[in-house]
């Protein structure tokens, strides 16, 4: 099994991503699958295009996304992209959408192929917060979840494919009152007990349910 983990480079006025920082620790190899690392930019117009090179390249069976939601205090799972960008802030070249549908001819919203609600309780269990989101975001993340799932609908019909949102790390929150964070270490332990848990479940269903959602 072959495995596509990606993270985005730093945006905004942050000078770090805990995305890639946590990405490039990833061990080589997970639960006997291998793990292909990719930087992809905190661009709207780029980002699926270096993913899709990456997945024509590597023939990954599944892709894992990675990115930052500042603010939010655990690691957190996606389960659905929605066919829209409207971004908050403009993206690393100056681009921001508005209202704008990311692919005419894609579903109004992709959910993911990944078990979500296991791997929340694997990286529970390995002693990171941990729980499910029902939202991705109008910014780039969600564009790069819902465009990797485009790729699956008209192109890559096998691959399984989806994302995980980490918090701010400590540097990043310094100046930043009552914001949450994680440590890289934190990040790299429920990203890897994540990576685990969907080996594990390759082939079946998710389990029922879990404690604990994210709106």
């Amino acid at each position: 099994m072959k495995i596509l983990v990606t993270g985005f480079d730093p945006f905004g006025t942050d000078k770090i991503n805990p995305a890639i920082e946590a990405v490039k620790q990833l061990p080589t190899q997970i639960a006997g699958a291998d793990i292909v690392k990719l930087e992809i930019p905190t661009v709207f117009d780029r980002c699926a295009t270096v993913v899709w090179n990456a997945i024509e390249q590597e023939h990954p069976d599944y892709v894992l996304n990675i990115g930052q939601a500042g603010g939010r205090a655990a690691i957190t799972p996606e389960r659905v992209a929605i066919n829209f960008d409207d971004g908050r802030i403009a993206d690393n070249e100056g681009f921001q959408p508005i209202n704008r549908t990311i692919q005419d001819d894609g579903a109004t919203a992709y959910f993911t192929q990944l078990p979500v609600k296991a791997m929340t309780r694997a990286i529970r269990k390995a002693g990171v917060p941990s729980a499910v989101s029902t939202t991705a975001g109008t910014y780039v993340c969600n564009h790069i979840m819902y465009q990797v799932q485009y790729m699956r609908d008209k192109q890559f019909p096998t691959l399984k494919a989806g994302f995980m949102h980490i918090p701010f790390l400590p540097e990043q929150v310094v100046n930043r009152s009552n914001v949450p964070s994680l440590s890289l270490a934190d990040d790299v332990r429920g990203i890897t007990a994540a990576i685990e848990a969907m080996v594990a479940y390759d082939g079946q269903s998710d389990i029922e349910s879990i404690e604990g959602t994210i709106a």
